[in-house]
């Protein structure tokens, strides 16, 4: 709680992107007639019942909620208010938002550490230690401080308003959860076999954790392979298993570093031909499935929509003939059958094309929202699959210039901030001695 102090900042940057008028206009159109307007009298409004003004704060976003705070004391110490945080919890409408971070590549993150030394391992650190939130609706941008994480840990997955976190270092990995709306950090216990960069995926549920590690294990110092997954598990039922271990099907090359949750399942890529991995958490059981057109994909990334499972990749080969285009697929309920939906308008498409430049693209989905990443840029396409609709988004005013240069690349996140995410008291419930942050 002594994130909120008044000394310290708050974790929200107000400044938003001059494209957005939205948030400047609501400013000026109240400081202009709050004074004025009969229908702000305080005598009206002091009579306002309590319980319908918790009500309509509740409601608010994030960052209104955090400048309202500032009004009087008593908003002040809503943060602390187990009665409004229920309240909170009941009514607060899901935003479906991302998070992006600039960090390291791993390529450059081996190179520079073993021929440098720890010296661009503080580099690395400060830019893990800032993320930049996007509103889709709004197309705004904020900026978020992670003071609390320490040094050598890199941003890996985010779900019911937690960021994952894993430490850098080969070997037995940590984990920590962070929630940066609240400033609040746990750990979860390291893991059993040796790593270096494996694939994350991470689902909280109201009631329970989820996390699963899978590849790169280190057969020796010099050399990994793909050879198993390890899953942690722990739910209001008391029921818990700590990095219980699968093996995983042949021949994987996961490269992605990232999962997709769905139904009850992770998804995530797997290369050279491509493929998708799917484990079933219940059983505890990976099985592949053929990916649409696999001979001539490009930058596949998977991504979430409404409990569906969907693929998104450019299609190029010069043989076919149809022209080269951006696709959307959506896995049927059979489980091994794709249904192309959507494709970039060709115009667009040969745009986007010119200013990817071969050097690929990653996506990431929420909620009805797809965030198709340059890299190497700063330049993002954002696909609205309710109104489809594609329009660039504003650049990130606080990811520095245009051209990103080749050891570092913007990384992005579905997240849901969240002013309350008690899901994280279950952790407590273990027994087992965690190893100390600090040791």
């Amino acid at each position: 709680m002594e994130t909120f102090h008044s000394s310290l900042f708050l974790p929200f940057s107000y400044t938003f992107t001059t494209s957005t008028t939205a948030g400047g206009s609501f400013v000026n159109a109240g400081s202009n007639t709050q004074f004025s307007n009969p229908y702000m009298d305080s005598r009206i409004w002091s009579k306002f019942p309590q319980r319908l003004l918790d009500r309509v704060i509740a409601l608010l976003p994030p960052p209104a909620f955090f400048r309202a705070r500032s009004v009087c004391k008593r908003w002040y110490t809503l943060l602390f208010s187990n009665t409004f945080l229920d309240l909170y919890l009941q009514v607060s409408p899901r935003r479906h938002w991302f998070i992006f971070f600039k960090h390291k590549t791993l390529k450059s993150y081996i190179y520079k550490n073993t021929v440098n030394g720890a010296g661009n391992d503080t580099e690395h650190s400060t830019n893990c230690c800032e993320g930049y939130l996007f509103d889709p609706c709004e197309l705004s941008w904020f900026r978020l401080s992670f003071a609390l994480i320490p040094t050598g840990f890199s941003p890996a997955s985010s779900s019911g308003g937690l960021i994952c976190w894993i430490s850098d270092e080969a070997g037995p990995k940590s984990i920590l959860l962070s929630n940066p709306i609240l400033g609040s950090l746990t750990q979860l216990p390291p893991t059993l076999r040796h790593r270096l960069c494996p694939s994350i995926g991470l689902t909280i549920s109201p009631s329970s954790v989820d996390v699963t590690l899978a590849g790169d294990d280190m057969i020796s110092p010099y050399a990994v392979k793909n050879l198993t997954a390890e899953s942690f598990h722990i739910d209001e039922g008391g029921t818990y298993s700590i990095w219980g271990t699968t093996s995983l099907p042949r021949l994987c090359s996961l490269e992605s570093g990232r999962m997709v949750f769905v139904e009850g399942k992770f998804y995530c890529m797997n290369y050279r031909p491509f493929t998708v991995l799917a484990y079933d958490i219940s059983s505890s059981i990976w099985c592949k499935i053929q990916a649409p057109m696999r001979r001539f994909l490009r930058s596949p990334s998977l991504v979430e929509r409404r409990g569906k499972l969907l693929l998104v990749a450019a299609v190029e080969k010069s043989k076919l003939n149809v022209p080269k285009s951006l696709r959307l697929w959506e896995l049927q309920a059979c489980g091994t059958t794709w249904v192309e939906m959507e494709r970039m308008p060709q115009q667009l498409y040969i745009q986007f094309a010119e200013l990817e430049g071969g050097n690929g693209f990653d996506c990431v989905g929420h909620g009805e929202f797809i965030v198709t990443i340059i890299r190497r840029s700063n330049k993002a396409l954002l696909f609205d699959m309710c109104k489809k609709r594609w329009q660039w988004i504003p650049p990130c005013p606080y990811g520095g210039s245009c051209n990103i240069s080749r050891d570092s690349e913007l990384h992005g996140f579905a997240y849901e901030p969240r002013l309350a995410t008690p899901v994280t008291g279950l952790l407590d419930q273990l027994t087992l001695p965690f190893q100390s942050l600090n040791g």
